[in-house]
């Protein structure tokens, strides 16, 4: 049996150790404050116990299915549907028993971090999981959850979530927010808006799910003037139910403005089904542009996360669909790409963009320059990749000097998997503390200061940079 060490991830150097654990204490009990992430709201707004580990811990879980695949484990034999219906295995045991036989996979990868965290320290598994105790923990967990304190929103409560945003596509009628909001919970659960589905002329559902966002707000789109009034009306119904951010998702950063006309024709190109790739990117581009006007308009705070070559592997995203695992990053470049945004918005103090990336070579050579000039630009959190204890750490090597930690927006968890919450958090808590830390130690900010920052990275920031 063993038990999560108090000094876990923190240096090994004890006067770095104690300095960074004093921070620690005095932050980690500190309310979370979740502004993006992926956990479906329906959860919540049903509030009925989770189905079996399985669901819960495996199949739902990308980072889980990516490793198991990278070892010829194929995603048949963990229980994922495959687009005709088709389900090779539904005994969730087995599935169990086989990311149980490969957990030893995930030892010093940050899914090993979350889940030991979560076996440990959210279901008090006593046993260490292995093949030959896969049975013993998988009873365990699965009579925790038929327990009232391990419904979704009683552990909302014991997690210490203040509050919890989810990703939205502009077709979704938030009818599980609503249920929420009538309720006679308090959690404070808010959607984000991302517009991708019809932003992205290459979605191969463009048309239909430009008619069921169109079903929804009430009118007929005819033409490009009709699509902006379109994504307006979503916004401010988005607004309406608790909505404090737009999120984007985009391979390239590139924003280019469009006179009307030129974005019409592509628009009356897509209505047609004949635009091609260029089409999609310089609308897009326009579209970031027209996203951010927005923003500047309507105070939603807008992310970007770009970086990111969704669905890589061709052979999975046709046989079991998309975000299973194969989305890979790629080489980024802002400065130049973000320069008509900024120019235009960056200078306003209405707007707020935050920029995530999984090209962490551009922290030092762009982004923390531009974070530190821009007013209108913070940084997101190392994300998705780089959401590790190295990852973090050379994130705020990497972009403090130059863009300052008040030039970031905290953290964020970005998670599909309600117990990983507090265990990305407290990760991420134990690395900023261990990170002053070691300025402390080599005075370059002393114990006060770095109290005062410490409360700033694990909460105060996110409050700020989303407008909590």
């Amino acid at each position: 049996m063993s038990h999560l060490n108090q000094f876990r991830f923190l240096d090994s150097n004890p006067v770095v150790r104690e300095i960074a654990f004093e921070l620690y204490s005095t932050i980690k009990d500190f309310p979370i404050l979740s502004p993006h992430g992926h956990v479906d709201p329906q959860i919540f707004a049903l509030n009925q116990p989770f189905s079996d580990p399985s669901q819960l811990l495996v199949m739902t879980d990308h980072y889980v299915l990516r490793m198991l695949y990278s070892q010829g484990i194929s995603l048949d034999d963990l229980g994922i549907p495959r687009l005709d219906g088709t389900v090779f295995q539904e005994d969730r045991r087995k599935i169990w028993q086989v990311f149980a036989d490969h957990y030893q996979l995930f030892a010093g990868t940050p899914t090993g971090i979350w889940m030991e965290y979560e076996l440990k320290n959210v279901f008090n598994v006593e046993l260490d999981l292995s093949g030959d105790t896969a049975t013993d923990v998988y009873d365990h967990i699965n009579s925790c959850l038929k327990r009232e304190e391990f419904l979704p929103r009683n552990l909302f409560d014991a997690f210490n979530i203040e509050v919890l945003c989810t990703t939205d596509a502009p077709h979704t009628a938030l009818t599980s927010h609503q249920q929420i909001h009538d309720s006679d919970w308090n959690g404070n659960i808010k959607p984000s808006f991302r517009p991708d589905s019809l932003t992205n002329l290459g979605n191969p559902n463009w048309l239909r799910d430009l008619e069921k966002t169109s079903q929804l707000a009430g009118f007929d789109v005819n033409n490009y003037s009709d699509f902006i009034k379109l994504l307006e009306n979503r916004r401010e119904y988005f607004k309406l139910h608790g909505a404090i951010a737009t999120d984007h998702d985009t391979r390239s950063p590139y924003t280019h403005k469009l006179s009307d006309q030129e974005a019409s024709n592509l628009f009356e190109k897509a209505l047609k089904g004949i635009s091609d790739p260029a089409d999609t990117q310089v609308f897009m581009a326009h579209m970031l542009m027209e996203m951010a006007r927005m923003s500047r308009d309507d105070g939603l705070v807008m992310q970007l996360h770009a970086g990111s070559w969704r669905n890589h592997n061709q052979m999975v995203l046709d046989t079991w669909g998309v975000d299973m695992g194969g989305d890979i990053p790629v080489q980024i470049e802002y400065t130049e790409n973000l320069k008509a945004l900024l120019n235009t918005y960056g200078n306003d103090p209405k707007f707020k963009l935050i920029v995530f990336t999984l090209d962490e070579s551009s922290y030092t050579r762009e982004l923390a320059p531009l974070a530190g000039h821009y007013p209108g630009l913070k940084l997101g959190p190392a994300w998705w990749f780089n959401d590790s204890i190295q990852g973090m750490t050379r994130y705020r090597e990497q972009a403090m000097e130059t863009g300052g930690i008040y030039n970031t927006v905290g953290f964020n968890d970005d998670t599909r998997t309600i117990p990983s919450i507090p265990a990305r958090h407290d990760l991420s808590r134990r690395i900023d503390s261990n990170y002053l830390a070691g300025l402390v130690s080599r005075h370059i900010i002393n114990i006060e200061q770095a109290i005062i920052m410490s409360k700033a990275l694990a909460y105060d920031l996110v409050k700020t940079g989303y407008n909590l």
